[in-house]
């Protein structure tokens, strides 16, 4: 269903794949049943060695693409994610002041795109 587990807003001069151990330690905590998460292949070095060696957390890395179009099932999930969250007019500029405001305002938009489902 492509639902939010975890949101995590940092400042721009933190790496996102820095940023992203972040992200996934905030989903381990409210989910510790969590067995695997699948990354972009940027993120095969500081965050698969991250999990991998200190959580014993499966990391599957997905290979770089390739010139033509193929429509990749999970990634089209993520991608199509973000897209719903763009149409959140709160979301579209830098409103926040604080980057916890910024993460309710996700979960909120997340929300409302849900609600609208059913």
């Amino acid at each position: 269903m492509e639902n939010l587990l975890a949101v995590h807003i940092h400042a721009a001069n933190i790496h996102d794949t820095k940023g992203g151990v972040f992200t996934f330690e905030k989903a381990l905590f409210y989910y510790p049943s969590l067995v695997g998460v699948c990354a972009d292949n940027a993120y095969r070095k500081h965050f698969k060695n991250t999990f991998e060696t200190f959580y014993n957390i499966k990391v599957d890395i997905s290979k770089r693409l390739d010139s033509t179009f193929k429509v990749m099932p999970k990634r089209w999930k993520v991608e199509r994610t973000f897209s719903w969250l763009c149409h959140s007019r709160r979301l579209s500029k830098d409103y926040e002041i604080k980057t916890i405001y910024a993460e309710t305002m996700v979960m909120i938009s997340h929300l409302n795109t849900l609600l609208k489902r059913f």
